[in-house]
């Protein structure tokens, strides 16, 4: 105290003390770790972020600083960031900066960023999306939804996309311009496909796929695609909440999402995963290619079995006929070379001493050739009765007019009742074989659906 008056000094001479010392205990720049809090951009061009480093809780700091990246920086350090990252930058961010350490005697401490380390965040990335994996896995979802049958010949499906997603037309269009007309039924539940608001609008659309389900929409799988974008559009796809709905939907899941070197979270939950909205619908029309070529190679089987079949029976009848035309010609030539010895033999021993003799030998000669040409009517008919029955064998004879034998998987149908739309059937007919798709089933008895 000098004369009673304490020692003092004044607030802009304490604060010009601590800017010293700032400057004194940091002159260069350090790297600091910290997450984004806040960011926004200027209209002048510079960013302003609040940099935080969290507590215990989510909601708790246990530091916070204001920071900028001065415009004259901002497009060299943000190009390098997402050079090396495909990320931009944004809040919830965990990153590594360089900064300048700045004190104001008006606006106090600021920090100056001079750099971003991507390589930094790149690991926080994958070190959170392994922690997903380890967690799905503990609760065993990783296998759920590949678990559930996947029909063999899907057709109905729920689509999740964005109508303005990169391949959503192409999709389309492989799809319904198949090339085969092969028809399929698809609904749209639109969703963003990229961004924060990405996971929870996904989740949004299959709550709606479950509640169209429970009142009675049938559909055979759901499908989610994107086309390709920037890593940081696809981020989204590793979310936890987002996997898990996938993981546990009733429905076997399709993901096609991204390019051919992408591979996210969802991916991995998902029934089936295609690396490209092309690519998944290639995936389904080619099932519905190899099962048509199955049921070809089928019925050319049984056609060709048929055909064998009836050839067999023709030749068959053929030989037959003509074993029963040689044998019967040759045993009415036998008997008649008998009536004709037994004639001579009546004629040398016995001497026709008059009329009514003669007589009787004719009676006798018309006796013979009567019996000859009734045991040749008897063969004929006998030969008439054998074709006939030959005849009756042949399966493609036997249909009346206007009627088909009616074969699914190379077996006949025998009620309509064993049919469902979208059965593939052949009908064979007399003249050939016809191949038909089930449209629609109704049965034809009293009180029937």
């Amino acid at each position: 105290m000098i004369n009673g008056m304490r020692e003092y000094i004044s607030l802009a001479q304490l604060l010009m003390r601590v800017k010293g010392a700032v400057a004194e205990a940091l002159p260069g720049p350090v790297w600091v770790k910290a997450e984004i809090h806040e960011l926004r951009i200027h209209g002048n061009g510079h960013c302003y972020m609040e940099l935080v480093e969290k507590g215990s809780g989510r909601d708790v700091f246990s530091a916070k600083v204001s920071a900028v990246i001065w415009r004259s920086r901002r497009a060299l350090v943000e190009a390098a960031f997402y050079q090396g990252t495909g990320r931009r930058l944004e809040t919830g961010m965990t990153v590594l900066v360089q900064v300048r350490v700045q004190y104001s005697e008006l606006y106090g401490m600021s920090l100056s960023v001079e750099d971003i380390d991507p390589a930094f965040t790149l690991g926080e990335v994958e070190l959170a999306r392994q922690r997903t994996l380890e967690r799905l896995s503990r609760e065993g979802l990783l296998e759920l939804n590949k678990s559930l049958p996947m029909p063999g010949l899907p057709r109905r499906f729920a689509l999740i996309t964005s109508e303005t997603a990169a391949g959503y037309g192409d999709f389309m269009n492989h799809l319904y311009d198949n090339g085969y007309g092969f028809r399929f039924y698809t609904r749209l539940y639109p969703a963003p496909m990229q961004g924060a608001a990405a996971p929870a609008g996904i989740i949004d659309a299959l709550n709606s796929v479950l509640d169209d389900l429970a009142e009675g929409a049938e559909y055979d799988a759901v499908l989610l695609l994107r086309g390709g974008g920037a890593v940081a559009d696809l981020v989204c796809f590793d979310d936890y909440d987002l996997a898990v709905s996938i993981a546990r939907f009733p429905l076997p899941v399709l993901v096609a999402v991204g390019h051919e070197r992408d591979r996210h979270i969802c991916d991995m939950v998902a029934a089936r995963s295609l690396k490209t909205p092309t690519a998944l619908a290639d995936y389904i029309v080619d099932a519905f290619v190899a099962e048509d070529a199955s049921l070809t190679a089928l019925a050319d089987r049984l056609r060709s079995s048929v055909t064998l079949r009836m050839e067999n029976l023709r030749l068959r009848q053929e030989q037959t006929a003509r074993r029963l035309q040689s044998g019967t010609a040759m045993r009415c030539r036998l008997e008649g070379n008998r009536m004709d010895m037994l004639l001579m033999r009546i004629r040398k021993g016995v001497t026709v001493r008059s009329g009514n003799e003669q007589n009787g030998l004719n009676m006798l000669w018309m006796r013979a050739r009567s019996g000859v040409t009734l045991r040749l009517k008897a063969e004929s008919g006998r030969l008439d009765m054998l074709e006939l029955r030959i005849r009756k064998g042949d399966p493609v004879a036997m249909l009346r007019p206007g009627s088909a034998y009616v074969l699914r998987g190379g077996r006949p149908v025998e009620s309509a009742a064993l049919l469902a739309p979208g059965d593939s059937i052949d009908l064979l007919l007399s003249d050939g074989t016809a191949r038909c798709l089930v449209d629609s089933v109704r049965s034809d008895k009293c009180g029937g659906n």
